[in-house]
């Protein structure tokens, strides 16, 4: 089943292929309803995973962003302040003071980045672990109806062979000799004679 990747992230395209599909096949015993319904809800969360993940890639590029233009005004208001500086000594120890806070900008914006990617992955595996599991529930309700139709179709066979095999066995009747066939008949007692 060839599809595109616009085909696959539109859950009701997707459906509509699947259906069709299914159908053509015409497997007894599945219910291509129920199966085009899980496989929808699976492309929906699919496709609510990737947005979510798109939503924190482009959140954590629009911080990017800030961060540099901050980083370039906090360059140039550096610069302008250690111009201002008098001696050499003073000049050296505001150096010191402003890479200290820009280190220290550098590793709060570096923590607050990972943290945004951290909770933008978070909110996409949670997405897909979600629907996984329901999935699996799915799947092993689709199996149990599937598996009662072919215990109604094999019981009656079970009962078919029990019976023909009660017809096969002797009764006890059938078994037992009768006292006829105990006692000898005459022409073997004479025989023996």
């Amino acid at each position: 089943m060839a599809m595109t990747i616009e085909t696959f992230l539109n859950p009701a395209k997707f459906t509509e292929e699947l259906t069709s599909k299914l159908k053509d096949y015409r497997l007894p015993g599945i219910e291509v309803d129920a199966v085009v319904a899980s496989q929808r809800k699976n492309v929906e969360a699919l496709a609510h995973a990737s947005r979510a993940a798109f939503e924190g890639a482009e959140a954590v590029a629009k911080r990017q962003a800030d961060i540099l233009q901050e980083t370039m005004n906090q360059t140039a208001k550096s610069f302008g302040t250690l111009a201002e500086a008098g001696s050499p000594p003073e000049v050296a120890a505001k150096q010191a003071e402003l890479a200290k806070e820009a280190f220290e900008k550098a590793l709060g914006n570096m923590r607050e980045l990972a943290e945004m990617v951290t909770k933008a992955q978070q909110a996409a595996i949670d997405t897909m672990s979600g629907r996984i599991s329901q999935s699996l529930d799915e799947l092993k309700q689709m199996a149990l109806k599937m598996k009662e139709p072919y215990a109604t179709e094999k019981q009656p066979a079970a009962e078919e062979k029990q019976l023909s095999a009660k017809e096969k066995q002797p009764s006890a009747r059938e078994k037992q000799p009768s006292a006829r066939e105990k006692q000898p008949s005459a022409e073997a007692a004479t025989a023996r004679a």
